[in-house]
């Protein structure tokens, strides 16, 4: 497969840097490049091919989420036998958790290769987890479902998927808060606003109420942060309260 027009210069330095970036990374050798430079285009630079489509690596994200998704449910399907489909089903949430996969993009160094007009340092986050999805597309549609498998087998199950420590690990502390509360029959809620300060990025400060009293206090960059940082607070403040 090629992208129309020849977007991308095939004979450049930067192509041989960016091809031995890649197999460093893969564990083998890419045959379209073209593919996996768009795994790592950001939409802010707006190119789009003869066709007018737009291209950046959100449509391979996608592909990408979904083969991930599909090659962990089988191995999940065939380690754990007696696992049913609620508990497979929160396993593999675990797995492809949003923040683990930043961590994965962090790992492998992803960043470096993204093209955008926006500055590296104001990315978010989730940009680590997007081009990582968007690297396993590209490996799809270059190389099959087989070297998919491969690459996922030896950077996400081989070194992360221990189903013990998994077991026992945490998605979201705001979740079991609001189980907890729940089940004790109490009122809870979490109070946001806007703390930028003298901070040079917008901030958001929650204040979780529980029974009418403040039980944590927090404050990130966004709300689903600020909120699970002040649900984990809560959580250990609760569980000390308990063993007291």
């Amino acid at each position: 497969m090629t992208f129309p027009g020849n977007i991308f210069n095939s004979h450049s330095k930067e192509d041989g840097d960016f091809f031995l970036g890649m197999t460093g990374i893969l564990g083998f050798k890419p045959k379209n490049l073209d593919l996996y430079k768009r795994a790592f285009l950001h939409r802010s630079l707006n190119k789009k091919d003869n066709s007018g489509n737009h291209m950046n690596y959100e449509r391979l994200e996608f592909l990408g989420d979904s083969m991930l998704g599909t090659i962990i449910s089988r191995h999940l399907y065939n380690e754990v036998p007696g696992g049913d489909e609620g508990y497979l089903t929160k396993m593999r949430s675990k797995i492809v958790s949003r923040k683990h996969l930043n961590e994965l993009g962090k790992d492998l160094g992803l960043l470096k290769f993204v093209q955008s007009r926006i500055p590296r340092d104001h990315f978010g986050e989730n940009i680590y987890g997007n081009v990582f999805e968007a690297l396993i597309g590209a490996i799809y549609l270059d190389r099959g479902h087989e070297y998919c498998e491969r690459f996922i087998q030896s950077r996400v199950i081989d070194p992360y998927v221990d189903i013990e420590q998994l077991e026992g690990k945490v998605i979201s502390y705001k979740s079991l808060v609001i189980e907890w509360c729940q089940k004790q029959k109490k009122e809870f809620q979490y109070e946001i606003y806007e703390d930028t300060g003298n901070d040079p990025v917008k901030h958001f400060a929650v204040k979780l109420w529980i029974e009418g009293r403040i039980r944590a206090k927090a404050r990130a960059t966004s709300k689903k942060k600020a909120e699970e940082k002040a649900s984990k607070r809560a959580f250990f403040a609760l569980q000390g309260k308990k063993k007291n």
